[in-house]
């Protein structure tokens, strides 16, 4: 726990390099996997708990994913680290974007990963919260069976304690993005002002989650990014095809 932008903040930090700040999705942080392993070689790795998320504690005036970029801002203004690479998965992708709209020279360049924020023109997001936690994260990948730290993260029987803070990321979650759910209308709009920024955008191509076409319009909205569309997986390219997504995010993340 450390204090960043005036409140008490969890941070996890690994690895050596040149810094890349993680913002995480949703269901908060799952631990450390092998994509993290992977990145970690190249780079110091930044994941902070967005208030309300993880160890870190509500913020009551933080009422929106505007408000919560706002704060993560302050907190990497706190840090000290000049421009650094930033990563957004899923909701935490929108809160990527959001921070990288509000203040692209924060940033040399920015990586989101089946990032909401951004209406679908063609299907429709998942509702999280018409199901329980473990029937979500089970609807998130393409094949579980066939995903090796699926069972790390969603476990058959997951414990009093791991259950309890699926659930605080869910209240987290909600109290965010809930209405309109998971997007903001002007996104498309806001994320223009990136095209200065060199932008990766990953997604998967049977994403159930956020449908493709999300990915689709960030990429057309944000003038030079680039897309990348794994087959055969959902809605976590990092742990369904994790190989393929560090080469691709390990090669954007090196170019000069």
């Amino acid at each position: 726990m450390v204090e960043l932008a005036g409140i008490s903040m969890q941070l996890i930090k690994g690895g050596s390099g040149a810094p890349l700040l993680i913002i995480e999705g949703e269901m908060g942080h799952h631990g450390w996997l092998r994509y993290h392993d992977a990145l970690a070689q190249k780079h110091t790795l930044y994941i902070p708990a967005p208030p309300g998320f993880g160890k870190s504690p509500q913020v009551d005036w933080m009422r929106n994913v505007r408000d919560t970029a706002g704060v993560l801002l302050e907190a990497l203004d706190d840090m000290d680290l000049g421009p650094v690479d930033l990563m957004g998965f899923s909701l935490g992708g929108w809160l990527a974007a959001e921070m990288a709209a509000m203040s692209p020279g924060s940033f040399n360049k920015l990586i989101l990963v089946a990032a909401a924020g951004i209406r679908p023109p063609t299907g429709e997001i998942f509702d999280m919260f018409v199901v329980t936690a473990k029937e979500f994260m089970v609807a998130e990948f393409l094949d579980p069976a066939t995903t090796p730290e699926f069972e790390r993260i969603c476990p058959d029987e997951p414990s009093p304690e791991l259950m309890e803070q699926w659930e605080v990321a869910r209240e987290a979650a909600s109290r965010l993005s809930w209405r309109p759910y998971m997007h903001y209308f002007g996104m498309p709009g806001l994320v223009r002002r990136l095209k200065n920024l060199p932008t990766l955008i990953v997604w998967g191509r049977q994403d159930p989650i956020i449908p493709l076409s999300a990915g689709q319009l960030y990429h057309e909205s944000i003038k030079g990014s680039r897309l990348v569309v794994l087959d055969g997986c959902g809605h976590h390219p990092e742990m369904e095809k994790t190989d393929e997504f560090v080469r691709v995010v390990g090669g954007f993340l090196s170019d000069t």
